[in-house]
C-alpha cells in the first residue's frame, strides 16, 4: 500500500460540548482558576522584565494544526502538530512531495529519509517538529492498515498501566485526584536575585510538607538557570528529596550540563525536552551528562525517534520520561509500549474540582484515575477525530 497524498489540515472543534477548547467551557465546578493564569513561572527571558513574568508573552503564538496521510485504498492517518505556519509550509511545500508513493509501512525509512532532507540547513528546530507530525501520522496509518493498536506494533504493552505523575502548581487538587507524584514549576530563576532563591526554596519545603514523605516530588526549571543558581539551588533543596530536577540548562549547551553533572553528583537530573532528533541524546549518554531522558513525541522526530532514544538510554542505562507524555495519544502509545519509559507525564490545566476528562479535546485520549491509565485499543493511536472535524490548512 502506498502513500497518496500527505497534506497539514486544520482542526475545526466546535466552541461547545465535549471537543470544545477548554479556554471555551464553563466549568461550573471549579473552585478556584487554575494555576496557569497566575503566577510567574522561571524561563530564559525572566532576566528582561517586560517578558519576565508570563511565559506565552514571548513564546510562539502560532496555532497547532494537524497532518493527514492517505493511503492508496482512502484510509488516512493523523496526527496532531505544533507551531502552525512554518511547520505546516515544511509538511506540506518540502517533506511531503518527497514522501508520496512510498510504502504506508515504511516508518523506518520514511523517518531517515525526513531526517535526511534536513541536511541543508539542520534537522533541528521546526523541521524536527514537520517529521514528528508525519511520522506519528504515519504509525497511525500503519495501525489503522493493520488493524492494531500502535503499541502492538511496538511489540505490545511493556506493563499494565501507566503509572502517571501530575505537572502543575494545583497540588491539592492533584493529591485529590490521587496522583502519586507531581512536578512543580519553578516560579523564579537568577534574574530575581536571593529573595527569589528564597521564595523558590519556601515553596517546595511546603510543598514537601503538604504532600508528606511517601508522594515524589520534582521541580521543572525550563532552561532558566546558569550553572551557579542551579547549584545554589539544588544544594539548598537537598534536604526536600526532589526526584529529579528538570532542564535546568538552555538546552544546547553541553558543556554547561557537564559542568553542572560535575559539581552536584548526588543530584537525579533530567532535560532533553528541547532537544532534536537523536544525536544530542547519543552526545549526553556518551559522556553521562544526565539520568533521565525527557524527549518529547511532537518535538524529537515522532514516535520512530523516541524508539531510538529508548535504545540508546537503556543501553547507557539512562531512563526515558518523555515530557507531556501522558497527554496525548501519541505519547500514552509510546510510554504504554516501551519499556525503558516508567513513568507518563501529566500536565493538568484544568481548574481545581474540574476533573482532567472534561478537558480532554479530542476523543480517544485516555485521561489518568488515582495516577493510573491505559491507552485506547483503537486501531492506530485510537484517535477518534472525522473528516467533519478537518479542513485545509490556510496560510
Amino acid at each position: 500500500m502506498k502513500i497518496k497524498s500527505i497534506r497539514a489540515v486544520q482542526i475545526n472543534l466546535p466552541e461547545t460540548g465535549p471537543l470544545a477548547k477548554p479556554s471555551k467551557v464553563e466549568y461550573k465546578t471549579a473552585r478556584r482558576p487554575p494555576w496557569v493564569e497566575s503566577g510567574p513561572v522561571a524561563n530564559p527571558m525572566t532576566r528582561y522584565p517586560r517578558y519576565a513574568e508570563y511565559r506565552p508573552s514571548w513564546t510562539p503564538s502560532w496555532p497547532d494544526f494537524g497532518v493527514v496521510i492517505e493511503a492508496e485504498d482512502g484510509t488516512w492517518g493523523f496526527a496532531t502538530a505544533n507551531h502552525g505556519r512554518p511547520v505546516a509550509a515544511l509538511v506540506d511545500d518540502y517533506l511531503a512531495p518527497r514522501l508520496i508513493g512510498e510504502s504506508c509501512l515504511a516508518t523506518e525509512k520514511c523517518y531517515d529519509m525526513m531526517v535526511r532532507m534536513g541536511a541543508p540547513f539542520g534537522a533541528t528546530g521546526l523541521h524536527s517538529y514537520a517529521i514528528s507530525a508525519i511520522d506519528l501520522a504515519l504509525w497511525d496509518l500503519k495501525g489503522k492498515i493493520l488493524d492494531r493498536p500502535v503499541y502492538e506494533l511496538l511489540g505490545g504493552p511493556a506493563r499494565d498501566e501507566l503509572f502517571c505523575y501530575s505537572t502543575g502548581g494545583d497540588t491539592d487538587w492533584y493529591m485529590e485526584l490521587g496522583f502519586p507524584a507531581t512536578k512543580l514549576p519553578c516560579p523564579y530563576g537568577p534574574a530575581d536575585g536571593t529573595d527569589g532563591l528564597q521564595k523558590n526554596i519556601e515553596l517546595i519545603a511546603r510543598t514537601r510538607e503538604e504532600v508528606g514523605p511517601k508522594v515524589e516530588l520534582m521541580l521543572d526549571c525550563w532552561m532558566a538557570f546558569d550553572v551557579e543558581y542551579a547549584v545554589r539551588l539544588a544544594e539548598e533543596l537537598r534536604p526536600y528529596k526532589l526526584k529529579w530536577m528538570e532542564e535546568m540548562l538552555r538546552s544546547e549547551d553541553f558543556d554547561a550540563h557537564a559542568q553542572l553533572r560535575q559539581r552536584i553528583p548526588w543530584q537525579t537530573l533530567a532535560t532533553g525536552e528541547h532537544w532534536y532528533g537523536t544525536v544530542p541524546f547519543q552526545h549526553a549518554a556518551s559522556r553521562h551528562l544526565v539520568d533521565i531522558f525527557q524527549p518529547d513525541i511532537h518535538w524529537v522526530g515522532g514516535l520512530t525517534a523516541i524508539a531510538k532514544i529508548c535504545a540508546i538510554a537503556e543501553a547507557a542505562g539512562i531512563s526515558v520520561i518523555p515530557h507531556g507524555g501522558g497527554i496525548t495519544a501519541y505519547g500514552q502509545h509510546a510510554c504504554y509500549a516501551l519499556p525503558a519509559i516508567p513513568w507518563a507525564e501529566c500536565f493538568v490545566a484544568t481548574p481545581p474540582g474540574v476533573p482532567p476528562e472534561e478537558a480532554v479535546r479530542i476523543p480517544g485520549v485516555a485521561t489518568p484515575k488515582n495516577g493510573r491509565m491505559v491507552p485506547s485499543d483503537r486501531p492506530g493511536f485510537g484517535v477518534e477525530i472525522t473528516e467533519e472535524h478537518l479542513a485545509p490548512f490556510v496560510y
